[in-house]
């Protein structure tokens, strides 16, 4: 029988359809979620982020269904026979392009020096707080492989920060890495799981310290519906029109995609270069070159404007925030929907202890850290900080709304501006957790070393001053 040309489709085939199905269902499962929040006063209470439940609400059913009939729903024809893996897919392009969007957006604030120390510090707390995480993370499974009966593999904690510190898509990175390198089983859905107990710690923690602050009186309420935009921050002065031969919006996400593609010939020529062994981790940065190739095209647009070659500003902010908040909805929904629990039953007991330790650390720490470093606004920068160090960034933001609405403080621009020293001092982690099942114990040092250089760092005032004072 001859090979069937790949061309040869019919248009009601399940393989036209699948894709398409599979990202309907992920909206209309965030839509339900919402309108859910909307009406049931604990969940709108709960600070739970729309995508989030609506990942929940997917993953319930999909595991009714594998009990009844021992198959993914989403591998169905419905959804063109693959659909799990398409939820990894999305998961993994969504995160890269989410960041691309973010880091096309202009900024045109200029910092004093104060402001520019803060930003620091900020970037400093968090890649701190991936390093404590990845720590006690690596700490509890360390422990787990000695006391708890079919858990074998000693370094899962190191999804830790990955999970609740860089959120779905890298958790899902590293489990990749971890499952098909080091015959992890289950590894994909044990760093998709991390990051899911991510959000339910940032709500559950969040929710604890704004009702703590409600009893002190320090808690305003906010009304999410007077939220208005102003026409400045719709559009700026010189931009490209809404509706010109090629709408805005296409614009941006033309940008978007030019940045990913010269990210695709990156990371294809290096893993050419590279040995077979550090392909999958090449492939796992495509977040941060991404970011690389997107403050390449706004260097040549920032060239191309001085010397005349271009008139109008093309990027607009707002629509760039669109983009970015949609690709980051998709990722974490689609993050949650790709959990296979049923893979995770030998697991349970060490990813419960992993939650709880995981939030408990992030929360203490921050919090001293929000008011030894920033006294002035130290429960916004607290809550901004915990909000995306156990969730995502949407998920300080949502937090920091509670107490800022406004934002009259400057916790935004810290969150924004922060993530250029964070990638700079957080790039060893990324780089050591690949291979950390190959030397634990040495990773193990050398994350607890880093982790209290980038103390002295953060509290390099506090011990050098304390140190002057003690020769006076």
């Amino acid at each position: 029988m001859p090979n069937q040309n790949i061309w040869d489709y019919n248009f009601w085939d399940s393989s036209v359809w699948g894709g398409l199905n599979l990202v309907a269902v992920l909206l209309i499962a965030m839509l339900i979620a919402n309108v859910l929040k909307k009406q049931i006063k604990f969940l709108k209470n709960s600070l739970i982020p729309t995508s989030v439940l609506g990942g929940v609400i997917l993953l319930i059913i999909s595991t009714i269904y594998s009990a009844i009939t021992s198959e993914s729903i989403f591998n169905t024809n419905f959804f063109g026979g693959n659909g799990a893996s398409l939820l990894e897919i999305i998961t993994y392009h969504a995160l890269a392009l989410g960041f691309i969007a973010t880091t096309l957006k202009t900024n045109t604030k200029k910092f004093t020096r104060k402001r520019t120390a803060e930003i620091f510090n900020t970037g400093i707390t968090t890649v701190s707080t991936y390093l404590l995480q990845a720590v006690v993370g690596l700490g509890v499974t360390f422990i787990a492989v000695k006391l708890i009966k079919g858990f074998d593999f000693e370094t899962a904690g190191i999804l830790l920060p990955f999970g609740y510190g860089q959120g779905t898509g890298q958790a899902l990175n590293y489990g990749s890495m971890y499952e098909n390198n080091y015959a992890f089983e289950g590894g994909k859905s044990f760093g998709l799981t991390i990051a899911a107990l991510g959000f339910l710690s940032a709500s559950i923690g969040g929710v604890i310290h704004l009702n703590i602050l409600k009893k002190k009186g320090k808690l305003l309420s906010q009304n999410e519906e007077s939220e208005k935009l102003t026409s400045e921050e719709v559009q700026s002065d010189n931009e490209i029109p809404m509706n010109g031969s090629m709408d805005k919006i296409t614009v941006q996400i033309a940008l978007v995609l030019l940045a990913y593609l010269l990210t695709y010939f990156i990371m294809y020529l290096l893993g050419n270069v590279l040995p077979d062994n550090m392909v999958a981790v090449v492939y796992g940065f495509n977040f941060l070159i991404g970011v690389l190739m997107a403050s390449l095209i706004k260097l040549v647009a920032k060239v191309s404007h001085k010397l005349g070659i271009i008139k109008k500003y093309h990027r607009n902010n707002f629509l760039l925030d669109r983009i970015s908040n949609f690709f980051f909805d998709l990722m974490v929904i689609a993050g949650v929907a790709a959990i296979r629990l049923d893979l995770l039953g030998s697991y349970w007991h060490v990813l419960l202890i992993l939650g709880v330790t995981g939030a408990v650390a992030t929360y203490f720490y921050n919090l001293f850290v929000a008011r030894k470093l920033f006294p002035k606004y130290s429960e916004e920068q607290f809550l901004m900080m915990y909000g995306m160090l156990t969730g995502t960034a949407s998920t300080g933001v949502i937090l920091l709304r509670e107490v800022d609405g406004d934002f009259k403080t400057p916790v935004s621009d810290n969150l924004v501006y922060q993530n250029f020293p964070a990638i700079v001092f957080g790039f060893p982690i990324m780089l050591l957790a690949p291979t950390a099942p190959e030397n634990p114990l040495l990773v193990f040092g050398l994350l607890a070393g880093f982790l209290a250089v980038m103390n002295i760092i953060l509290f390099r005032r506090q011990i050098f001053l304390i140190g002057k004072r003690k020769k006076h």
